[in-house]
């Protein structure tokens, strides 16, 4: 490190983490700068690599810092010596949200209108004749309107970028599978519940009404513990919203609620496909889940023990 007067400055050398090769050098670096500032420094002399693609660790091998860390703060010695990892092209989760839930909306209406080319030509723009198909049309499309506005106006990320290749994987995934159950659903030959009839159909009406009630609660509850443009991270309690005490007893109810939703348009449309969907999304909600009560549990050791990941005793 240098002094300029009565300040220390550090002397910062990026690595890169592959080959070991020095790609910068930066002199006179203000102790108090942080990760994201040293960053924007790399960026100058590296327009390819901008500061969301950059991965920068004190071990080649390491985790990534944050951009919020400060030099001075870091057990560096008087050079500071990081290695650079390039992310790849990132695209932001704004984007991403929005492509990846414009699209089941789109398509489910495609088969729900029948247009051209989906089914035999004699059903071109025809309608069901059971309720029941409308009602789902109403439920799907509802489901997929409020997360559209929740990207826009309810969600803050932590993290303002992703890879780029995951719009892919991901859109494959909810697009793909809004098709297939619209298919069926939609089908001239679809043929509604039959075992508890009308019946099954209003019950699972309300649970899926409840459970979006629910999750848009959630959503709305973990929005305000963060501030804008703060990347603060505290325990979720419950507020004086009746559906946010489940909170005592689970870690990610917006997991619980959302699966509760697809549990209930499953029993409503009793279709095969949704099923699948909503096994499938039960799985991956449950690694997230426990990915995120264990982060929980490492950062706050005063987190409730009675809380599960997702199902309140059981997971």
């Amino acid at each position: 490190m240098k002094r300029g007067g009565s300040v220390v400055f550090f002397e910062v050398e990026i690595l890169d983490a592959k080959t070991k090769d020095k790609l910068c050098f930066l002199d006179k670096v203000e102790p108090n700068a942080t990760i994201g500032e040293i960053k924007s420094m790399f960026h100058k002399s590296h327009p390819q690599w901008y500061p969301a693609r950059q991965s920068i660790r004190l071990d080649p091998k390491g985790k990534s810092l944050k951009d919020e860390d400060v030099l001075q703060h870091l057990p560096v010695g008087t050079t500071a010596t990081f290695y650079f990892r390039d992310l790849g092209a990132q695209i932001s989760w704004v984007t991403v949200f929005l492509t990846e839930y414009a699209g089941p909306l789109l398509l489910y209406l495609m088969f729900y209108f029948r247009v051209p080319f989906i089914y035999a030509p004699k059903y071109d723009f025809t309608t069901s004749k059971h309720w029941v198909v409308h009602l789902a049309c109403m439920c799907h499309s509802f489901h997929y309107l409020k997360r559209l506005l929740e990207t826009l106006f309810v969600h803050r990320f932590s993290h303002g970028t992703m890879p780029l290749r995951n719009i892919f994987k991901n859109c494959t995934y909810y697009w793909g599978f809004a098709a297939w159950m619209a298919y069926y659903i939609n089908h001239p030959l679809y043929t509604p519940p039959t075992i508890y009839g009308e019946q099954q159909v209003r019950m699972a009406l309300v649970l899926f009404l409840f459970c979006q009630i629910g999750n848009f609660s959630i959503h709305i509850a973990l929005r305000n513990l963060r501030p804008p443009g703060s990347k603060t991270r505290k325990i979720p309690y419950p507020t004086k919203n009746p559906f946010t005490w489940i909170f005592l007893l689970v870690s990610c109810p917006n997991y619980t609620y959302e699966l509760g939703s697809w549990l209930g348009f499953t029993l409503m449309t009793q279709c095969l496909p949704v099923a699948f969907f909503t096994a499938v999304g039960f799985i991956q909600m449950t690694v997230w889940a426990k990915g995120k009560h264990r982060s929980y549990l490492k950062e706050f050791r005063d987190y409730p023990p009675l809380r599960s990941p997702i199902l309140p005793f059981i997971l």
